[in-house]
């Protein structure tokens, strides 16, 4: 054989070599990756020839697959698609995004291990695969009330059954419709997408576990008021200064209340009436006096800075690790650095609720197969006893003394007794600040348990805002509940 030859013999060889090692590396060894690739349309399709699971609430759907006329085989629709749009997600060619579509695919989808010997099963049986429904814990009777007491306002809330953890309602405004970025046709689809991505209000968001956290003003004063009580030191009735302003130590600064003047005559208040009348500079003294571990141990117990999967992922709210006296007494009124979701609060409203122990929440209720066999049903689970059997009762008098007597009125169920808190952020210079409210009721047998909040819903300055604007919320998404 001469040279030429020779080397082109050597070249052929190589090439072919080089064939062989490539096929087997994307054959073998990236198969999974390339499989898993959000732009792989062959793997997209074939998800989309398989009939996805319904998400329920109750036996109603408000996720399902249709039969569709086109390569994609089915179409995914949103019967009530606003009310539901963050608990559902959405969709679409693209993949599954946000809420139960993106948190429980796996299920929906047919893909998850535990549906393995289902799926075998359909090859030899020749049925068509499909997905699992998923079955939620939310009353639609809930759900529509707090989306209609929400209707034009930018916020949250959020209800919990206080005994279980079980999530009845999660609504957050502004809203949109799943259906809308679910189509087939992926140039509008993708053009709906960036459009509500970049739009006012970011409708894509759920406030009520993620986004921008919020300062929780004086609804954290029930946080405050657990973790003072279960020192040992204070009671319901003890006398606390409450002057018109306080001065801080360490600064110039002094804290004002959020209306002019004392929170009592002679500057005096008791406990249960700091919280009705909610005294800042009240509030503000008896966290400096218990100190920043106490304060940040408690806030702990009722469930800051876990990590909670409901299964979606909630942003975990925060209290700071250091702080000087200012900032211990800022944030002893739920300002300075305390972020919190809106889900927290209505955590800590359930913990109260619940003789003191904070369940953990959770949105599904049980995986159905398609046979209507259970393949997974919720546990409930305690997270933590935030205060003991005698605090939260105590709490629970001061909050009822809130909705009765302070600044919550707007509460009050006619032949309920209603235990709750008002709270205003502030949350910038000359920023109108948030209006926050949690709940709970019946106050002796608690049902349901409530946060609210109406961004830039308050007046700077004053608890109006939490009273006026996030009350009257909480008042309908409560009666939604007892009413049935």
């Amino acid at each position: 054989m001469n040279a030429p030859v020779r080397r082109l013999s050597l070249v052929v060889a190589a090439l072919f070599a080089s064939l062989l090692v490539s096929t087997t590396l994307i054959q073998y060894v990236f198969a999974a990756d390339l499989n898993a690739r959000p732009d792989n349309r062959r793997t997209l399709l074939s998800t989309y020839a398989r009939e996805r699971g319904d998400i329920l609430v109750g036996q109603t759907p408000i996720a399902e697959s249709t039969p569709s006329d086109d390569q994609f085989k089915f179409q995914r629709v949103y019967p009530q698609g606003p009310l539901y749009a963050h608990v559902t997600g959405f969709y679409s060619f693209y993949g599954a995004v946000g809420g139960l579509e993106q948190a429980e695919d796996a299920f929906l989808s047919g893909s998850s291990d535990k549906l393995f010997y289902r799926r075998v099963s359909d090859l030899f049986t020749g049925r068509r695969p499909q997905g699992a429904n998923v079955e939620t814990t939310l009353d639609a009777r809930v759900q529509e009330a707090a989306s209609e007491a929400m209707e034009g306002i930018t916020g949250g809330a959020v209800a919990l059954d206080p005994r279980t953890g079980a999530i009845l309602a999660m609504v957050s405004h502004p809203t949109f419709d799943p259906n809308d970025v679910a189509g087939h046709d992926l140039e509008a689809v993708g053009t709906t997408y960036d459009e509500l991505n970049a739009a006012e209000g970011r409708p894509l968001v759920n406030r009520t576990i993620g986004g921008d956290l919020y300062p929780p003003g004086s609804v954290f004063k029930v946080v405050t008021a657990a973790a003072a009580l279960s020192t040992g030191d204070y009671d319901e009735n003890t006398v606390l200064p409450g002057p018109a302003v306080l001065d801080l130590p360490q600064t110039s600064a002094d804290l004002p209340n959020a209306f002019d003047g004392p929170c009592g005559p002679n500057s005096e208040v008791t406990f249960t009436e700091a919280l009705a009348v909610s005294c800042n500079t009240a509030f503000a003294k008896v966290g400096m006096d218990i100190g920043a571990e106490a304060l940040q141990a408690q806030a702990a117990k009722f469930g800051f800075g876990d990590a909670i999967t409901i299964p979606m992922r909630v942003t975990p709210s925060t209290v700071p690790a250091e702080m000087n006296l200012p900032q211990l007494a800022q944030a002893s009124i739920g300002q300075y650095d305390v972020r919190a979701t809106p889900l927290q609060m209505a955590m800590v409203a359930a913990g109260v609720a619940n003789d003191g122990v904070v369940m953990r929440p959770y949105l599904v209720q049980s995986i159905i197969g398609s046979d209507l066999s259970v393949i997974e049903s919720a546990d409930e689970q305690e997270l933590s006893e935030a205060v003991t059997q005698d605090v939260a009762a105590q709490l629970t008098r001061m909050m009822v003394s809130v909705v009765e007597d302070g600044s919550g009125t707007r509460a009050q169920i006619p032949g309920v007794e209603v235990a709750g808190k008002t709270g205003t952020a502030q949350h910038g210079e000359g920023r109108k600040a948030h209006a926050w409210f949690i709940s709970f009721a019946p106050a002796d047998d608690p049902e349901i348990a409530v946060a609210v909040i109406a961004e830039d819903g308050g007046v700077a300055g004053s608890e109006a805002g939490g009273g006026r604007v996030a009350a009257p919320i909480a008042k309908q998404i409560m009666e939604a509940r007892l009413d049935q």
